[in-house]
């Protein structure tokens, strides 16, 4: 596929609530941990991967990816590790996608940059059976002042950043490949 090469953020720096307070990246699913299905599923379609995470520091390293931690404390939302990882990213563009999103589809990556390398938008976020998936998007890595600011004057929500912005969403046929693991019961009940 020709593109620009990306660079992708696997979001695991949250505090797990809804888990119970685990690290929704180390939870199994069929004998792995939630963040290596992420891995296998988007590693075919990057350049290079960043983790963010911000407590098993040494787990996540031991996947052989450099670790990002948030530059702020106590859990302030995806952004946060959005920030750090833009931060540290070689490439022009980056995709985010959460630790818990374990079948995401194969042609991710070349869906979303479509909208940005014609340049119509600045970030493009897939969409599927409806409903938006903000924290899985692939956002021009110039931007990361603009999040900066965002986060420093008190803005968490993902789509809120994403509307300053010239965005793009992306409609993916197959909604289940967005299915995420937020709570004990899923890994059970919604994801084979």
């Amino acid at each position: 596929m020709a593109q620009s090469p990306i660079s992708a953020i696997i979001l695991a720096g949250g505090a797990g609530r809804r888990m119970g307070g685990q690290d929704k990246g180390l939870v199994k699913l069929h004998d792995l941990p939630l963040v290596v299905h992420v891995l296998a599923r988007i590693l075919p379609q990057v350049d290079e991967i960043l983790i963010s995470a911000n407590r098993n520091l040494d787990d996540y390293r031991a996947l052989g990816y450099p670790v990002v931690m948030d530059v702020t404390d106590g859990f302030q939302g995806p952004l946060a590790g959005v920030l750090a990882g833009l931060h540290a990213a070689r490439h022009e563009w980056v995709l985010t996608v959460p630790c818990d999103t374990p079948l995401l589809p194969a042609d991710l990556v070349q869906q979303l940059v479509a909208p940005l390398l014609a340049g119509h938008a600045e970030i493009a976020v897939a969409s599927a059976g409806g409903r938006a998936h903000p924290a899985i998007m692939v956002c021009a890595r110039r931007l990361v002042d603009d999040l900066d600011q965002y986060l420093a004057g008190g803005g968490r929500a993902v789509h809120g950043w994403q509307a300053r912005h010239r965005t793009s969403g992306v409609e993916f046929a197959d909604a289940a490949a967005f299915v995420n693991v937020n709570q004990p019961e899923d890994l059970l009940r919604r994801v084979d």
